[in-house]
């Protein structure tokens, strides 16, 4: 399933390829998401065209709406959504932490009332299986505990418990039900900043022998010293031979830091959610269009990008966009954000090739920290 094509020399980077049943994708590799099927504001095709090979959607929120029995009966998420590449689904692990005012942690799964509608639903680790098979999901991710910063070892513990039995729950309702080569699974490990905890959790997940293995419970506030140091703590706990996704992080300098330490996948909302709020991303850093300087600005927003937008757009136009609510304004910026993703990807991938990542990594940093990103 994955092979490790090349590795930097001077840490621990690593370019691959992972083959899913829809197309071999090429790692380091950023997944955006797609939460309802969709990336927002995007057609299919044009993620295609950018060369986006494989997106995360979130089977708590399809479970919820439009339904199982809607996507059943359409075929399955791929055809339902017109989306020909692979599909990562999340458990909905996170969402319900997020959501922990409406959810109860019972021993045997999670009970949680609809942010939609309030009607009562209860997960268990086999039904989350099989709501990712009805999905279709390339890869599927089993149901987690994840835990807040700032909580006790005590409680830390007992959340990891508790994700250790389900994933092997999981595990076993996986191999007795499901295709395995269409579709595949990840473990997650957890154990909030307690590197014991971490250290437990990856060795009874490998333990159980899923296909890939995520770090979890991380990018949930915590500091960025704290960050870099479970990442690199944990990274290495984790199989070589078997792909390694840090779930939920996607701004350039937590990915730089962690494909240093041996991470090859990654998702997260970042690069739509602040396109959405007219912020761009260029090797500058951060732009906000909304700016008045932007006002008779006839450039584009990176004079180094090759997108539909910066080949078209210049920044004074966006700017009008945003400042007249536009929807178009929302599109434009979410193209080039995930473009520019993209094309990051690609060239820590070369630099990991070449054996140059660190330079890259200092290169990249020193001109994108610029504007305080």
């Amino acid at each position: 399933m994955f092979e490790i094509k090349y590795r930097d020399n001077n840490s621990n980077a690593r370019a691959g390829e992972l083959k899913l049943y829809h197309n071999i994708v090429k790692t380091p590799v950023f997944m955006p998401v797609g939460t309802n099927g969709v990336v927002k504001t995007f057609f299919p095709n044009e993620l295609e065209n950018i060369g986006i090979d494989i997106i995360l959607s979130n089977s708590y929120h399809l479970y919820l709406r439009p339904g199982m029995d809607v996507i059943s009966k359409l075929g399955g998420l791929h055809k339902f959504s017109s989306w020909n590449r692979n599909i990562l689904t999340d458990s909905g692990g996170f969402q319900l932490f997020s959501l922990s005012k409406i959810v109860q942690i019972k021993d045997d799964g999670v009970e949680f009332r609809s942010h939609i509608d309030g009607s009562k639903h209860f997960l268990t680790p086999d039904n989350v299986v099989e709501i990712q098979k009805i999905i279709g999901s390339d890869i599927m991710m089993v149901l987690d505990h994840c835990t807040p910063p700032n909580i006790s070892y005590d409680k830390a513990k007992e959340a990891l418990t508790k994700t250790t039995r389900w994933a092997s729950v999981s595990r076993e309702y996986y191999k007795n039900n499901i295709q395995n080569d269409r579709q595949k699974m990840f473990g997650i490990v957890q154990g909030n900043f307690f590197k014991d905890l971490r250290e437990r959790s990856a060795k009874e997940l490998i333990d159980l022998d899923f296909d890939g293995y995520a770090i979890g419970g991380l990018s949930v506030g915590e500091s960025t010293d704290i960050f870099n140091e479970i990442v690199h703590f944990t990274t290495p706990l984790l199989p070589t031979e078997k792909s390694r996704y840090l779930m939920g992080v996607g701004t350039p300098e937590y990915i730089l830091t962690s494909v240093e330490a041996g991470i090859d996948m990654f998702d997260c909302v970042f690069p739509t959610r602040i396109a959405r709020n007219a912020s761009v991303l260029t090797k500058y850093g951060r732009l906000n269009m909304r700016n008045e300087k932007y006002k008779y600005d006839d450039t584009t927003i990176d004079e180094d990008c090759d997108c539909y937008v910066c080949k078209n757009f210049s920044k004074s136009y966006l700017r009008h966009l945003f400042k007249a609510n536009e929807i178009t304004a929302s599109r434009l910026a979410s193209y080039h954000n995930i473009y520019f993703m993209k094309i990051f990807m690609d060239r820590i991938r070369e630099s990991i090739i070449s054996s140059k990542f660190l330079d890259f990594k200092i290169k990249f940093l020193s001109s994108y920290l610029v504007n305080g990103s």
